[in-house]
């Protein structure tokens, strides 16, 4: 599609131009969310300003959408395919809108608490359970993507939470005996890298999500529900990559602080390998086509990190909150999405 178009679409379509909104809003949040994990470590330890970093996350957000889908779409074409909202196309997009609703009132009450709750697994739980409101059952809810999901889960919290330890252990045993004011110099650099690293899969795999919601959202409302295969343009790219920065410097601080400070007091080397082990997890992740948290893999990598000194190095009563969270987010976001629907299709 090309921007002509889109535009011709939102100005004489109401349904699109609602779905556009609501989907940039759900983008949006994910700036406040999920964006900040990204660069909460090189934050902490002082290897960047927030506001530097906060632009550098915008552009390797970017790079990270652009490269990333260029070489593979799969976390994109999974989320695109996750559910299906029947044959009606009204109903259909009235019930992607109400989930949307649910996502954003969902990652904005945790956001409001500092809590880095996962916008991955909301958008998932939300349009799962707006599928299984509009079929009343599991009819609209595809179990193969489904599992990847799952998968995805184990995948972010057991290879991040080990990549983390390992990494740490390894820059350490490496660095022993290495002068510290010159491995501070290196390791600064070396973070800023590291959260460059982590902003562009963060792109790779968040943007590719919300990208797969946006063009379903533009087919379904355009009265397409059988379009199965789709093409991303770079307008879109852009669009994603700077709705998200926006999302970010309105109010990732709170995020950077629970994820980069409260949770481990990292010193500048640790933020390195926890940025490196959760990019590394983030990697494998789009390039085999499961949509994983990054959320989720950037803290287990951080848990990770912090027990490679101690277990008491890390609090766990931070952890304890974030695991809460992410616990109910799959119940708490689907059924949220669940009753938006019932609510919304009183009014179709």
């Amino acid at each position: 599609m090309e921007l002509t178009e889109f535009f011709q679409l939102v100005t004489t379509n109401p349904m699109i131009a609602i779905t556009v909104v609501l989907t940039l809003g759900v983008i949006l949040v994910n700036g406040w969310t999920d964006a900040p994990n990204a660069i909460a470590t090189c934050v902490s330890t002082r290897a960047m300003k927030p506001k530097a970093a906060i632009l550098m996350a915008a552009v390797f957000n970017f790079l990270g959408v652009f490269v990333m889908t260029l070489l593979s779409a799969k976390v994109a074409t999974t989320i695109y395919k996750m559910v299906d909202f029947g044959t009606d196309a009204k109903e259909a997009t009235v019930a992607l809108c109400a989930a949307l609703v649910a996502i954003v009132v969902w990652a904005t009450a945790a956001w409001k608490f500092g809590i880095p709750t996962s916008e991955s697994h909301a958008l998932i739980a939300g349009l799962t359970g707006a599928a299984i409101a509009m079929h009343n059952g599991l009819g609209g809810v595809s179990g193969a993507e489904w599992q990847k999901v799952l998968i995805g889960l184990a995948l972010s919290s057991v290879l991040g939470f080990g990549l983390g330890l390992g990494s740490a252990k390894l820059t350490e045993a490496l660095f022993r005996r290495a002068d510290r004011p010159k491995t501070t110099k290196f390791f600064r650099g070396a973070q800023i890298c590291g959260g460059a690293s982590m902003a562009f899969m963060h792109g790779a795999q968040d943007g590719q999500k919300f990208m797969g919601v946006f063009l379903l959202g533009i087919a379904m409302a355009s009265g397409q529900t059988g379009v199965s295969e789709f093409s991303i343009p770079i307008w879109l790219m852009i669009l994603c990559s700077v709705v998200m920065a926006l999302g970010t410097s309105i109010g990732g601080y709170r995020i950077i602080k629970s994820v980069g400070m409260d949770m481990v007091k990292l010193q500048i080397h640790q933020g390195f390998a926890a940025d490196l082990a959760a990019a590394l997890c983030l990697l494998v992740a789009s390039l085999t086509g499961i949509p994983v948290s990054t959320t989720h893999t950037k803290t287990t990598a951080i848990m990770g990190v912090g027990a490679s000194r101690r277990l008491s190095a890390v609090n766990w009563g931070v952890v304890k909150e974030m695991v809460l969270t992410w616990v109910l987010t799959f119940p708490g976001c689907g059924l949220l999405g669940y009753l938006v629907v019932k609510l919304f299709m009183l009014f179709v």
